[in-house]
């Protein structure tokens, strides 16, 4: 059995004594369990949180953009999105965005396992305070923070109960840009978030 890593279980603890959004935040802008990540960061990007959001979409971890700017999904997957959103009828500023991690890891690689054990904490408490009526994974890294091992076929376009949390897993905006307007992937993305609005709807 692996020992546990004292620096998660830092950042746990830490996370779990936040009273409310403002002061999570202030934690993880502070976060220096990575220190890779930390040296190379330009921002931590914490994530957008509106008022009374049901709808939140999770992604891997921030871009070259997102790390320029602290905000998640505002490179081309963000453009891309944010259309897709107004085509099902929820403007983006009513929908909840994070990323599993908050600092980009350098040349977009995805975060390590170790970094990924590193911030849960701040991300599940950010859960725990947002409470969303349905959470949408978008692509395998996000799906797989929920539900472990598994292929994004086997499991994209279904929902799952994932403890008392509802997940709908899809893809990623980046898969729908590498196969342009015409490709499967957009236009499954939007299916699945057409079918996330009626979730929240229900």
């Amino acid at each position: 059995m692996r020992a546990a890593d004292p620096v998660a279980v830092d950042v746990r603890s830490r996370a779990e004594a936040a009273v409310d959004w403002a002061d999570l935040s202030a934690g993880i802008r502070g976060c220096v369990a990575c220190p890779d990540l930390v040296q190379k960061r330009t921002q931590v990007v914490v994530g957008d949180a509106p008022p009374g959001a049901r709808l939140l979409l999770m992604g891997e971890a921030p871009g070259a953009t997102e790390d320029e700017t602290g905000r998640s999904f505002v490179g081309r997957s963000g453009q891309l999105l944010d259309r897709l959103l107004a085509d099902v009828g929820l403007p983006r500023a009513q929908v909840a965005v994070l990323n599993t991690a908050k600092c980009r890891p350098p040349g977009n690689r995805p975060p390590t396992t170790t970094e990924s054990r590193r911030c849960r904490g701040w991300t599940d408490r950010q859960l725990d305070l947002l409470a969303p009526a349905v959470v949408v994974p978008l692509g395998l890294s996000a799906t797989r923070w929920f539900l472990g091992p598994t292929t994004l076929a086997a499991v994209r376009g279904r929902v799952h109960q994932v403890g008392d949390r509802t997940v709908l897993p899809t893809y990623h905006p980046s898969a729908a840009l590498r196969w342009g307007p015409g490709g499967e992937p957009e236009r499954l993305l939007r299916e699945d978030l057409a079918h996330a609005v009626q979730l929240v709807a229900s």
